[in-house]
C-alpha cells in the first residue's frame, strides 16, 4: 500500500469515527431532552394533582352547597323557604309543635306507638301539628340520610299533606326505619321503594323524580337550620311543644316526651285546656 494510499485510509476512519461521534452525541443530548421533558411532564402532573386535590378538599359538599342554594319549597308550606309545615283543620285553636330527625330510632318508637292516635287528633280537629324537622344524626357519622330523607318527605309534602304524614308514618315503621348505624336513607331507591307502599307516592313519577334529582334538598337544608335554631329550646328529638312550653313526663324542658298513649293523651290534653 503507497503511503498516499495509507493516509487517505486513515483519514476515512477519522471521518467515520467523528461522524459517530456526533451521532452518539446527537443521540445523548436526544436521550437527555426527553428525561428532562419526562421529568417535566411528571411535576405538572404531580402538581396538577396536588392542585387537584386541593380544590376538591376545599369544594363544599352537595349538602353544604345546599345550605345556600336556592329553595324550591314544596307545596303545603309557608313561611321563610317554605320552612312553615302545618296540617290539620283550621278550625283546630292550638298547635302541637313536632320536632324530629327521620334516622332518630326514638321517633320511630313514638310514631309506631303513638303516631296513629296523632293522625287521628288531626283528623278530629283537636290541633293542627307543626313539623320540623332537624338532620342532628347525620353530624355523628358524616351522614346523608337524614338530609335525603327530608327532601323526599319534602317531596310527598309537595303531592299532599296526607302523603306527607303516611310517608313519614313509612319511614318510621318497623319494615323500614334503619338500625340508626345504619344509612340507608341516603340512597334515593330505598326512599322510593318506602313510598310505593304509600297509596299516594306509589308510582308517582313526578314525586320520584323529585327524589332523584335532589328538587327539595336545599328545603331540607333550610328546614334543618329551622330545627337548629329553634327558640323553644330544643335539642333532641322527638320533642313537643305546646303553647310554648315543651310537653314532657315531669313536666320540665329537660323531661322525656310522652312516649305511651295514655302518656300521650294525658299531657297533650291538658296543654289543650290552658
Amino acid at each position: 500500500m503507497s503511503k498516499r494510499n495509507s493516509q487517505t485510509a486513515k483519514t476515512a476512519a477519522r471521518e467515520r469515527l467523528r461522524a459517530e461521534r456526533e451521532r452518539q452525541a446527537k443521540r445523548a443530548k436526544a436521550r437527555r431532552q426527553l428525561i428532562v421533558a419526562a421529568s417535566v411532564v411528571a411535576v405538572l402532573a404531580a402538581a396538577g394533582g396536588i392542585g387537584y386535590a386541593v380544590v376538591q378538599a376545599n369544594k363544599p359538599s352537595h349538602w353544604e352547597a345546599m345550605k345556600t342554594a336556592k329553595v324550591v319549597a314544596p307545596a303545603n308550606t309557608s313561611g321563610p323557604d317554605g320552612t312553615t309545615v302545618i296540617i290539620g283543620k283550621s278550625s283546630a285553636k292550638k298547635t302541637l309543635k313536632e320536632y324530629e330527625d327521620p334516622r332518630c330510632p326514638v321517633c320511630a318508637q313514638f310514631e309506631q306507638t303513638v303516631g296513629s292516635t296523632v293522625k287521628k287528633d288531626i283528623d278530629d280537629g283537636k290541633f293542627k301539628i307543626q313539623y320540623i324537622g332537624g338532620t342532628f344524626i347525620d353530624n355523628h357519622d358524616n351522614g346523608q340520610g337524614s338530609k335525603n330523607a327530608m327532601s323526599a318527605m319534602g317531596a310527598a309534602l309537595n303531592v299532599s299533606p296526607e302523603a306527607f304524614l303516611e310517608y313519614k308514618s313509612a319511614l318510621y315503621s318497623t319494615k323500614w326505619h334503619p338500625d340508626e348505624t345504619t344509612d340507608k336513607f341516603k340512597n334515593d331507591s330505598y326512599l322510593i321503594q318506602v313510598a310505593d307502599t304509600v297509596p299516594a307516592l306509589k308510582g308517582n313519577t313526578k314525586f320520584q323524580t323529585a327524589v332523584k334529582n335532589g328538587t327539595y334538598d336545599a328545603w331540607a337544608m333550610a328546614m334543618s337550620k329551622t330545627f337548629d335554631d329553634n327558640k323553644d329550646g330544643v335539642s333532641g328529638t322527638p320533642s313537643f311543644v305546646m303553647n310554648g312550653k315543651k310537653i314532657t313526663t315531669n313536666g320540665r324542658p329537660d323531661g322525656n316526651p310522652p312516649m305511651s298513649v295514655a302518656d300521650f293523651n294525658s299531657l297533650v290534653g291538658a296543654a289543650l285546656k290552658e
